[in-house]
């Protein structure tokens, strides 16, 4: 059994992927809104939990898609089952984990508020998993076992590609995949009004923004080139694109872009410490 505690976007997106991998009957919500909690299960033909403590008690993997400034006071509701729970599976009971992906909250931080070294798995997707085009970053504690991460993995695989890593990264990926998505969607849109300014009508200019991040996103991906080899053979000299490149260093694009990596990978150390 899948629990999804939590029924917003990213809960969902990873619940539908799941969706496509276990049958929908075996997954379920919960939430503070049970109408919400409803309208996400009816979406994927999945269940309902009447409490996050059922959803704790019925689950193998039990995910927690809730904000991380409302997460610990989760944490301390679901301790005292958690802890019944764990008892009961050293009696032999059937073996669970649970899965953050609350940004900037460490395995420990997590085992820490529930006062008890519990299987935790610290997962950091991105919203294209919302159309199964996710990237979701993967990090198991000790106590999860080998055929949990390899369960989980495959569960995960349903909303995109899965990428296991050293929890020491998650703040880096958070900065990077986590947020990133939506620095793309900045230059796109840009691209766009660019397009836009030159002549072209709003849908074609969009629609040929998108597709252009997409074919040179899957350049860098197939070919194995670095992305200054590919740009390089698109820049003739004298000719457009350096045109094009200079006005962007200009402004400071190349900059501007490392610097929003690092300012999310410092909020998410901040959202950790706080």
């Amino acid at each position: 059994m899948v629990s999804c505690i939590g029924s917003g976007n990213m809960g969902l997106a990873l619940m539908k992927g799941a969706a496509s991998v276990v049958s929908p009957r075996e997954i379920g919500f919960s939430d503070t809104d049970n109408e919400k909690a409803k309208a996400a299960a009816a979406s994927i033909g999945a269940g309902v939990f009447a409490s996050n403590i059922e959803a704790l008690q019925k689950g193998d993997y039990v995910f927690l898609a809730v904000k991380p400034q409302v997460l610990k006071e989760v944490l301390q509701e679901l301790a005292p089952a958690l802890k019944e729970r764990l008892s009961a599976e050293s009696s032999g009971g059937r073996p669970f984990c649970l899965v953050s992906m609350a940004a900037g909250w460490s395995i420990e931080k997590l085992q820490d508020c529930l006062g008890v070294k519990a299987p935790l798995v610290r997962i950091m997707p991105n919203t294209p998993s919302l159309i199964s085009r996710g990237l979701i970053v993967m990090a198991c504690s000790a106590e999860v076992s080998d055929e949990c991460c390899c369960e989980l993995e495959k569960i995960l695989s349903g909303a995109g590609l899965v990428d296991c890593m050293e929890e020491r990264y998650m703040d880096a990926v958070t900065g990077l995949s986590g947020s990133g998505p939506a620095f793309a969607y900045v230059f796109i849109q840009a691209l766009a009004d660019g397009g836009v300014q030159a002549g072209l009508p709003r849908d074609k200019a969009l629609h040929h923004a998108a597709q252009t991040v997409l074919g040179a996103a899957a350049m860098v991906l197939e070919t194995g080139k670095d992305p200054g080899e590919l740009r390089d053979m698109v820049s003739s000299p004298g000719g457009t694109t350096v045109a094009g490149l200079a006005a962007l260093e200009r402004s400071g694009f190349s900059a501007s872009a490392i610097s929003a990596v690092e300012a999310a990978w410092r909020r998410s150390i901040e959202l950790g410490n706080n």
